[in-house]
């Protein structure tokens, strides 16, 4: 089997965070709308990095020109495109179940590999079986028997193609540029400007409301983004982009285990089994494939 590396379990403990992360986003839609929560996550995600950015920048090395160039062309398009899907994702939550948007949501599984097709990316097999059973895994979590498609819905699917261009993304830039660090800072500051400025066009965000939504956005602009995206970034650079999105997309189990041990939510064997196959198609992506000797 393929070793799990320190890098494997920085996408599980991500995952983790993630899955309990969930109580913050929708804890803030009760004092925020959308963009306005992404906008004061994001700003708080964003000046969290600076002092830790700069003091890592002195004494370095100045990169390449055509790194610079890279760095800054490919920390605006993460950001850009992590600011539509975190776009989706909010509203989405306003119309659907945190069933349908935990299931629809993780669809970037199936859709990562697809991409990557485009971009010259292959994936293995082995992996091609361990995402279907994920996807039988988080339908039997997720899914309960009164799943409908609805607006929410819709808006969730769109930025599962948004999330799965973003894991492409941060794959494809984690391997061609030295400063990490950076690029979380970099992309998190273009998603709070493009946030802030659906919040101030579309919505009428006021500074009460963000008091009334503090500690959510506390967690989720300073663990579930500052923190988590910056070692996204960071272990992205050892592990296929495919194996990443199908280990992030464990964050649903993870929500079920905290809502089971701390909101004492039932659950049942259902969802037991979701999980089992959820693990055995990480695994199974993880299995070495066997090479003909000549």
């Amino acid at each position: 089997m393929a070793p799990f590396t320190s890098a494997h379990f920085i996408l599980v403990l991500i995952s983790a965070i993630w899955g309990s992360g969930f109580v913050a986003q929708r804890l803030g839609l009760a004092s925020l709308e959308p963009f306005s929560f992404n906008a004061g996550r994001f700003v708080l995600a964003t000046f969290s990095l600076l002092p830790i950015w700069w003091f890592m920048r002195q004494g370095q090395a100045k990169p390449p020109a055509s790194e610079t160039k890279l760095f800054w062309f490919g920390s605006f398009l993460a950001g850009t495109v992590m600011s539509i899907g975190f776009a989706f994702q909010q509203t989405g939550l306003l119309y659907t179940t945190a069933g349908n948007a935990g299931f629809i949501t993780s669809m970037y599984i199936v859709i990562v590999p697809l991409l990557g097709l485009l971009v010259g990316q292959t994936t293995r097999p082995l992996t091609w079986v361990g995402i279907v059973l994920a996807i039988l895994g988080l339908y039997a979590l997720s899914v309960g028997h009164d799943f409908h498609i609805n607006r929410g819905d819709y808006l969730e699917f769109m930025g599962a193609f948004f999330w799965a261009g973003h894991v492409i993304t941060l794959g494809w830039l984690s391997r061609r540029v030295s400063d990490l660090v950076g690029v979380s800072v970099v992309q998190f500051a273009v998603a709070a400007l493009w946030s802030s400025l659906l919040a101030v066009t579309l919505e009428q965000p006021s500074w009460p409301n963000y008091q009334a939504a503090l500690w959510p956005l506390v967690y989720s602009g300073l663990i579930a983004s500052s923190l988590c995206f910056t070692l996204q970034i960071i272990a992205q650079r050892t592990v296929d982009a495919s194996v990443a999105a199908l280990i992030l997309s464990c964050e649903s189990v993870f929500a079920l285990w905290v809502g089971w041990l701390f909101l004492e939510e039932a659950v049942n064997a259902k969802q037991l089994f979701g999980c089992s196959l959820m693990l055995a198609g990480i695994l199974i992506s993880q299995w070495p494939e066997r090479k003909l000797v000549p």
